[in-house]
């Protein structure tokens, strides 16, 4: 009986917006705008830290990784959702689920262990200036990046294949923007405790553990920076990774909204997801990516110079 009650799902129905039919259209033309401008101010930052010899530094080398990171990340995404806004019909196959889910974790994975690495690089900058070009050579910074992206898609994989292998029955109604894992993980007609606790150890272990080397960082970064008696100095010095810093509050802070918010404010009903929670989970995926070149460019003197300097240079050539 129970094998006859089960089918197998060939697609999920994505949800999103459409009890706000109103409201599609409007989300289109917005996020279609920030869509660009990720793709545009991403891709600038990438163009000038590999443009300007300046540039040719562990920091901006981890900079044009999350930049890359969010162009990906967000592409994952946006524009399956830009088409399911203008289509009646919203559905996805479940392959293309599975890649999304996995795509969408791996991306999310690496850019928690590259924010990590990011504080640590300001922290012996900072901390440590005379040792820094030892401690960050590039024989130490360029496996960093590498291994934020391999934990990202071990991690992602091991999950997915986790969940896809888990039985569904006839509800394929994802109440999301997308394929999030544990939107489509609750769909499943088993017991999930297993996969729950897998994903449990990978947060603690991905996320909450760069969070704690992020702080520890700019715990003993900032008592270094007290330590410096002219105003001018501690400005100075805390200019080079108020960006970053900034990045993060934005980046950790959503996201420790959204996973870890309290058991009774989480409606019974998966299809009783609230409004606000879908614009915060939209706010994470296409505001986030959108913000880091503004913010990066707005409070750092290299970026602007190396903007002007690149346009000058292009300038004189014609």
């Amino acid at each position: 009986m129970e094998r006859e009650n089960q089918t197998i799902l060939t697609e999920f129905f994505l949800k999103g917006l459409s009890g706000y039919p109103r409201l599609e259209l409007l989300f289109f033309v917005l996020i279609l705008i920030m869509y660009v401008v990720i793709l545009l101010g991403n891709g600038t930052l990438i163009l000038i830290s590999i443009l300007d010899s300046h540039l040719h530094t562990p920091m901006y080398f981890f900079l044009g990784n999350l930049s890359f990171l969010d162009i990906c990340y967000t592409t994952t995404f946006t524009p399956s959702m830009l088409v399911s806004f203008l289509s009646k019909r919203k559905t996805i196959s479940f392959s293309g689920c599975a890649v999304q889910m996995f795509l969408g974790l791996a991306m999310g994975t690496t850019e928690c262990v590259l924010l990590g690495v990011m504080a640590f690089d300001r922290y012996v900058a900072i901390c440590n200036p005379l040792r820094y070009p030892v401690i960050m050579s590039k024989d130490s910074y360029v496996p960093m990046a590498a291994a934020s992206w391999v934990i990202g898609a071990v991690n992602s994989a091991v999950q997915t294949v986790f969940v896809v292998q888990l039985p569904f029955c006839r509800n394929n109604v994802i109440n999301h923007f997308s394929c999030e894992i544990l939107a489509v993980m609750k769909l499943a007609c088993a017991d999930i405790s297993g996969n729950e606790f897998i994903m449990l150890a990978a947060t603690t272990l991905f996320i909450l553990t760069p969070l704690l080397l992020i702080i520890g960082s700019y715990t003993l970064i900032i008592f270094s920076i007290l330590r410096i008696h002219s105003s001018e100095g501690r400005s100075k010095v805390f200019s080079t990774c108020s960006a970053h810093l900034t990045v993060v509050i934005i980046f950790y802070g959503t996201i420790l909204f959204m996973y870890m918010k309290p058991k009774s404010k989480e409606s019974p009903n998966p299809d009783d997801l609230d409004a606000t929670d879908k614009f915060i989970s939209m706010f994470y995926g296409v505001m986030t990516p959108m913000m880091n070149p503004l913010i990066y460019s707005l409070r750092n003197k290299d970026v602007k110079e190396a903007v002007i300097h690149l346009l000058t240079r292009k300038v004189l050539k014609n």
